[in-house]
């Protein structure tokens, strides 16, 4: 019992100090968001003021740069969850010898660190006449993410049960109906988890926008942050902390409506029963 005791402490106290780690930078963009001598010190605010806001509410400082990144990142998320999908479907009702070599494969592209691809795909995008284009850099952010995608969306597409495929297609329903209708709305968790895990990560890259889009007014937020930081290190720290809190407000609310819609699991209900 006090050997228990005694790692229960310990695990406890780790979790703490991990915890505390995550918290103080949390704790730093909220106080500095309100503080009009914020500084790089996590304090309490000598002078409470909401002037840092209104300093960066502005069209051209966050309203264009957020609308930049909800069109490229909203449409890249929708292009990956919908190739995904369909790349997932066959890895997953047809047995072959090349579905683990391909998914094997998949796994490892999502490994290739993005800096490594980006010389050749700029010299690709200038050929094909996508740099400095919102479409060339949709197409990217979805290839970019679909590996990984694909593999997330064929695990939770092994847990729907063909049986009820099956059933649909004695009804007459074809094969893409049947995804539609019956596979993907069964695993909404799973759709869910792919949506907000390319979303995520489209909306906090800063290299690809960077790289790929050269016009300042389509630039999206995660490289419009970029302009709080002066020449010779100066940084403006409130208006960072008050932009950096708007910027990660619709990754947040995305959350919360997805886990709202799909927080129950998935939906089976005794639909195979008999």
């Amino acid at each position: 019992m006090r050997n228990r005791t005694r790692r229960r402490v310990t695990a406890d106290a780790s979790l703490l100090v991990v915890a505390l780690a995550f918290a103080l930078p949390l704790a730093w963009v909220v106080l500095s968001s309100v503080d009009a001598d914020a500084n790089l010190r996590v304090k309490w605010p000598s002078a409470f003021t909401f002037g840092n806001f209104d300093d960066v509410l502005k069209p051209d400082v966050t309203f264009t740069p957020l609308l930049n990144s909800l069109i490229l990142c909203g449409s890249a998320t929708a292009l990956t969850v919908g190739c995904a999908a369909l790349a997932a479907y066959p890895l997953s009702r047809y047995r072959s010898r090349l579905n683990n070599p391909f998914l094997a494969t998949t796994l490892f592209a999502t490994c290739l660190p993005i800096t490594a691809v980006m010389v050749p795909v700029y010299a690709l995008f200038v050929q094909v006449n996508l740099i400095d284009t919102m479409s060339g850099t949709i197409y990217f952010f979805a290839a970019s993410q679909l590996p990984f995608a694909v593999w997330l969306m064929k695990n939770f597409m092994d847990g729907v049960p063909k049986e009820l495929e099956e059933a649909a297609w004695t009804d007459g329903a074809s094969t893409f109906q049947g995804l539609v209708r019956i596979v993907l709305p069964l695993m909404g968790p799973g759709v869910a988890v792919v949506t907000v895990y390319s979303f995520a990560m489209m909306w906090g890259n800063f290299f690809v926008p960077f790289m790929l889009l050269l016009s300042p007014d389509q630039m999206p937020a995660s490289v419009s942050i970029n302009d709080f930081f002066g020449n010779r290190g100066t940084v403006v720290y409130g208006q960072l902390a008050a932009f950096s809190i708007i910027y990660s407000t619709p990754v947040v609310l995305l959350y919360v409506l997805v886990s709202r819609r799909f927080g129950g699991g998935f939906a089976l209900g005794g639909a195979v029963k008999g």
